[in-house]
């Protein structure tokens, strides 16, 4: 069974969020980095991986993302800081 990835990008000043799902997380971010496939992520420069969740079913994944994005922000922060407190960016190998 394939991994799947719940994933959140943000910008240098940690001020907006993107949260998506893939099955190749490395690919993913990368694409996030080199302004691929997201126009909302190339809007904002939303290049820094931050926080990731990993589920062995793509259905719980999908279920996940779309609880996180109707999450606020203070919200989807304090999610992150229970696993990256400095907001660091992470490295998604």
């Amino acid at each position: 069974m394939q991994q799947s990835f719940v994933y959140i990008m943000t910008n240098k000043y940690r001020t907006t969020f993107y949260i998506g799902v893939t099955s190749n997380l490395r690919k993913r971010v990368a694409e996030h980095y080199e302004e691929i496939g997201s126009k909302f992520t190339k809007r904002y420069r939303l290049t820094d991986l931050v926080y990731f969740e990993t589920y062995s079913d793509i259905n719980q994944a999908i279920a996940r993302e779309k609880q996180l994005k109707n999450w606020h922000h203070d919200w989807k922060i304090n999610l992150i800081k229970e696993q990256n407190p400095t907001l660091k960016t992470l490295d998604h190998g």
